[in-house]
């Protein structure tokens, strides 16, 4: 079993090295040579360990149903612990005077990239930026360089896809069967294709199409809007938060994420990145390839984002009116609670400093919620949501059909009769039900490790965002906080990115094996 695992994950070990490798050039460009070195030597350390193991194990069995799981949280383990080690080798080759010199000119802090030091900080950047959370320890972005930044960005944006999936789409040998599963792991399981493989590309062409489409948009439109913004800082922005948004990964390379840009405009220009993301990739397929125009509405999940993202602004906004500390309750309102729904992150408010009430409602109308399945986001999804409004609906409607009655409900353009509804039902509730014990548990954790100043409201805030890899923040994330807390939130996102499942299937392995145990 080892062996077909460790052949898995190998495959994923040496696109990460590559991954690594490409924000080298940046380094390059901007002439940051310790951090340009840094990736180089730790994108071509990975990949050859990678390469090596895989040539070792060449003639493994190909992975069955019991290890597709196991791969999926196996793999994604071993990306975010490699993934953090050049945040801690450009930390320690960068002498202190070029780490100064990142510093923007005024600014009175101390370069963030000191924080890499620690290398729990290094994972914990690491994990938040693969599972597109965007959480982060790099306090002060513009102060790590614009290697890192990119690294950042591009690390959400490969890991809003998914590694499985680019692997099915690079290694062209592998078997259908076999695909199917590792596929299923990862992804929402819908076929754009007749096959797995070309399904995994079909995703990455429309997901390179749509981010393309945002750096330009956004480009043109800061330009429009900031005329006196730096074309090359205007650039760099727009392909880093094309990639963020797109992932629904948040990071930002300001300081004070789009907040930072101190305008209206340009908060309604991101919306559309953020609620882009939150559309489900298959939709996006079928609306940009197929012309299926009509999709806009009558997909569920597409219609259902557009209504929630409209009606839940609208309420969030009433509630921040009544709140304190608020400037601007409408504007603040409609982007942050589109920012939760779509799991994006980016944040124009100081939701530390809101009413316990609105962090409640953003909480549970969106944060939990998440978006489409199928896109890059966290949280339940939009699907499941409406099954179980669905399925309660439709048990309380049995109560007065008549007896004998043939019993049906139609969800999703599908019929579904009692045994196929009740099967539904129970797949989606019990995922929601651990998925809510996670956030839960995390909480407690949350109350007991975080600063006195914090609230029961910012403490369940802080895990949802965490466990829906959401990255919006009350202020308990930051490098002073608890590493026990730290190590908490690092186990909820890398759970968070691969649904829950794969990591109980590896404490189910840890203790009994692959074998059967009766239940």
């Amino acid at each position: 079993m080892f062996k077909i695992l460790f052949k898995q994950v190998a495959s994923l070990q040496i696109i990460l090295g590559g991954v690594i490798l490409v924000p080298s050039l940046v380094g390059i460009i901007y002439q940051e040579w310790y951090s340009a070195i840094g990736f180089f030597t730790s994108g071509l350390i990975i990949s050859f360990i990678g390469y090596v193991l895989y040539r070792f194990l060449k003639n493994a069995e190909d992975p069955t149903h019991q290890h597709a799981l196991l791969i999926a949280a196996l793999g994604w383990l071993m990306i975010i612990v490699l993934g953090s080690l050049p945040y801690y080798v450009i930390a320690q080759i960068t002498p202190l005077e070029v780490m100064k010199s990142f510093i923007p000119t005024g600014a009175s802090y101390q370069s963030s990239l000191l924080n890499f030091k620690n290398p729990l900080h290094c994972f914990f950047e690491s994990t938040s930026a693969f599972t597109t959370t965007g959480l982060t320890m790099a306090y002060h972005e513009p102060s790590v360089g614009k290697s890192i930044l990119f690294y950042r960005s591009f690390s959400q944006w490969i890991g809003g896809a998914g590694f499985i999936v680019m692997a099915l789409a690079i290694f062209k040998h592998i078997p259908g069967q076999s695909a199917l599963l590792l596929y299923g792991s990862e992804a929402s399981g819908t076929k754009l294709k007749s096959n797995v493989i070309d399904t995994a590309r079909a995703i990455w062409k429309v997901y390179f199409l749509v981010t393309f489409a945002m750096v330009v948009y956004i480009f043109c439109g800061t330009y429009f809007i900031l005329p006196n913004y730096s074309l090359q800082d205007n650039l760099f922005d727009a392909v880093n938060h094309a990639m963020t948004g797109q992932s629904t990964g948040g990071f930002s390379v300001l300081d004070n994420s789009i907040a930072g840009y101190n305008s209206a405009q340009m908060d309604i220009l991101f919306i559309l990145p953020m609620l882009l993301g939150g559309l489900s990739i298959p939709f996006l397929f079928r609306f940009i390839f197929l012309k299926k125009f009509s999709d806009l509405w009558n997909d569920i999940q597409t219609r259902a984002i557009l209504i929630a993202s409209l009606i839940g602004s609208i309420l969030l906004s009433i509630l921040l009116i009544n709140s304190t500390n608020v400037n601007n309750p409408i504007r603040e309102g409609i982007f942050q609670f589109i920012s939760a729904l779509s799991t994006t992150g980016w944040q124009t408010s100081n939701i530390g400093g809101w009413s316990d009430l609105p962090m409640l409602f953003i909480v549970f109308a969106a944060m939990i919620i998440g978006g489409s399945a199928g896109a890059t986001v966290g949280g339940i999804k939009i699907i499941r949501a409406l099954l179980l409004q669905k399925g309660l609906r439709w048990h309380i409607n049995r109560i007065f059909m008549p007896k004998g009655a043939l019993q049906t409900v139609t969800f999703n353009k599908r019929k579904l009769l009692l045994a196929e509804m009740n099967k539904e039902l129970a797949t989606a509730g019990i995922f929601t039900l651990i998925y809510l014990l996670f956030v839960l548990i995390s909480t407690f954790c949350t109350i007991y490790f975080m600063n006195d100043t914090y609230t029961l409201a910012d403490a369940l805030f802080e895990s949802a965002s965490a466990q829906g890899t959401v990255g919006l923040s009350t202020g308990i994330t930051d490098p002073s906080m608890s590493p026990v807390l730290e190590g908490i939130y690092i186990i909820q996102m890398w759970a968070g990115r691969i649904e829950i499942i794969p990591v109980l299937v590896i404490v189910r392995t840890l203790f009994y094996g692959t074998k059967s145990i009766k239940i």
